[in-house]
């Protein structure tokens, strides 16, 4: 089956889905009007009807398991006929998948399923490769973190081989294409090699699927073989496979697609996963737990529901409930990832409770506004980075280690990390705001030149002191993007932000790997009696440059608000 790929990036999914089809999913007859209204409960919204085709956009990026017309009846269903949580049932298959350990420095994981019993027409193919499509693209970064293969079962010799193969190492045909070629054939002539060829740009050899006969089932993440990966509404066994770099974003995917097709009656069985140092058995449908406060419910959400009554509502949201002092114990699918909080729970009560059910209460307690003192310095000091001619920018608190350290050529440090990220380039707290204003550089290297953009924001550093192990911190940083760029433009703008501030400061020379040395000061203040590192003002490095593909030198400066704020 075809890897395909329309989108780019994490946004909000469009799906198509028949009309019919959905209605029997759900085992009800219902009138658009009448779908428009339950769509609530999946998050979705119709946007265009044209005959018997729905087009609706799910407003979620975090629930993959609604990107599909059996996610979509699932959430309805439990609200319409039976809730609770839906049971699964998982055989065993005697097909194994070995694992190479050359695999390790190029797409090393792996987790893979059986799907037998299939009765597949053609809204129940077109959900399957759409699913399968969404799932690698928008949740799995356009293939980098799930790329996914779906195969006819009755096309493969097990065991199964997940292994490497060198550029022109074997010759097979590709997916829509008739004649033979080597991998590195297809990843120069083959729309989809040209599409996702750059994942395995620096790969020496790349990696495969190949059963005990030799037949290849594909070059994950770029295209399925002819023979083995062409599934049509006669294939009647799958073999599904998702490869990737983490656990965390495959098992959910695993799950997802096996269990959407569970809903149209195939019966799911497991594959055992050979590793070098492990053996894992896939997929594990168990359910998940959690619990949440009655109490937390109701303050969070302004109701005032009783156990029974939230127990119901959480039932309608595909939930398993028990009650014991005072909280709720939950069970839930095993296609679900995104329930991390209490809050998570919450918000399904009140969609399963209904938003527009909730009445506006004007709040009493009279308050005279007044602007926070972090937040007034914060606006005087992007007063004055205005009024010395510079842009402002904002970027998000959330990065990765990549920008960070490696493009910024410093060593790792401690950060504040997400636990589950969705997305591997939004899965870290930033530690220090430059790599933000390179990542903007390095985004409008098509806009006129000079560029000179600063950024007062918050970073989120680690100090095992507090509660939480981390504090927020308040900075300012600028750079200039220009042909005579240089130390004596960006220590310019520092003298005169500093001295309108009424700050007096010292320069001292340092070493900072993100900047030429020589070209580069550590700033000094005095605070309380004693001399206070602020923050550093200097050249970047050409290393840094090129590594954000910046072409033009840069100048930078960044420091601390927070210390400054609280000497004045």
């Amino acid at each position: 089956m075809a890897k395909n790929s329309t989108d780019r990036g994490v946004k909000m999914p469009t799906i198509e889905v028949s009309h019919k089809d959905l209605c029997n999913l759900i085992g009800k007859k219902l009138t658009v009007r009448e779908l428009e209204c339950l769509l609530d409960y999946a998050k979705g919204e119709i946007e265009v009807v044209e005959g018997d085709l729905l087009r609706i956009e799910i407003k979620d990026t975090n629930r993959p398991d609604l990107w599909s017309a059996e996610g979509i009846a699932r959430e309805i269903r439990g609200r319409l006929i039976k809730g609770g949580l839906p049971n699964y049932k998982v055989g065993k298959s005697k097909i194994v998948v070995r694992v190479d350990d050359k695999v390790a420095k190029v797409r090393p994981l792996t987790v893979c399923a059986v799907a037998t019993n299939l009765k597949l027409n053609e809204a129940a193919l077109s959900q399957l490769i759409q699913l399968q499509e969404k799932i690698s693209v928008n949740f799995g970064r356009d293939r980098r973190e799930v790329a996914i293969g779906v195969y006819d079962l009755n096309r493969i010799k097990p065991p199964i081989e997940y292994t490497t193969i060198e550029p022109d190492g074997i010759k097979f045909v590709p997916l829509d294409f008739t004649e033979e070629l080597t991998p590195k054939e297809i990843l120069k002539l083959h729309p989809k090699g040209k599409e996702f060829g750059y994942l395995l740009k620096d790969c020496k050899e790349y990696p495969m699927f190949i059963d005990k006969v030799g037949n290849v089932l594909s070059i994950p993440p770029i295209i399925n073989s002819a023979y083995t990966g062409k599934v049509t509404e006669k294939t009647n066994s799958v073999f599904i496979e998702c490869s990737g770099f983490n656990f965390k974003f495959l098992i959910p995917a695993l799950n997802i697609i096996v269990t959407a097709l569970a809903d149209r009656g195939a019966k799911i069985q497991t594959v055992t996963v050979v590793y070098p140092d492990k053996r894992i058995v896939t997929p594990d449908l168990s359910p998940k737990k959690a619990s949440v406060d009655i109490g937390y419910a109701n303050k969070i959400s302004g109701l005032s529901l009783t156990a029974n009554q939230m127990c119901k509502l959480l039932r309608q949201a595909r939930y398993d409930t028990k009650v014991k002092n005072g909280r709720i114990f939950l069970c839930y699918p095993a296609y679900r990832q995104d329930i991390m909080h209490q809050r998570d729970i919450v918000e399904d009560i009140i969609i399963s409770y209904g938003y527009n059910r909730i009445e506006a209460v004007a709040p009493k307690l009279v308050t005279i506004g007044r602007m926070d003192r972090k937040e007034w310095f914060t606006e005087k000091v992007a007063e004055l980075a205005i009024g010395l001619g510079l842009q402002e920018i904002l970027s998000y608190t959330l990065t990765n280690k990549e920008n960070i350290f490696k493009r910024m050529n410093l060593e790792p440090s401690p950060t504040a990390e997400i636990e589950n990220p969705i997305s591997s380039n939004w899965c870290i707290f930033r530690t220090w705001l430059l790599p933000s204003l390179m990542e903007f550089l390095s985004h409008n290297k098509h806009v006129e030149y000079p560029q000179k953009i600063f950024e007062v924001g918050d970073v989120v550093v680690v100090d095992k002191k507090k509660e939480t192990r981390t504090k927020d911190v308040r900075k300012f940083a600028c750079a200039i993007a220009a042909t005579t760029a240089c130390y004596d433009d960006i220590s310019s703008v520092l003298d005169a932000v500093l001295r309108n501030l009424g700050v007096n400061y010292k320069l001292k020379a340092m070493k900072h790997n993100s900047f030429i040395r020589g070209r580069v000061a550590e700033v000094f203040m005095k605070k309380n009696k004693k001399i206070e590192s602020i923050g550093f003002v200097g050249e970047l490095s050409p290393i840094v440059l090129t590594n954000w593909g910046l072409e033009m030198p840069v100048a930078a400066l960044e420091i601390d608000l927070d210390s400054i704020l609280a000497s004045l």
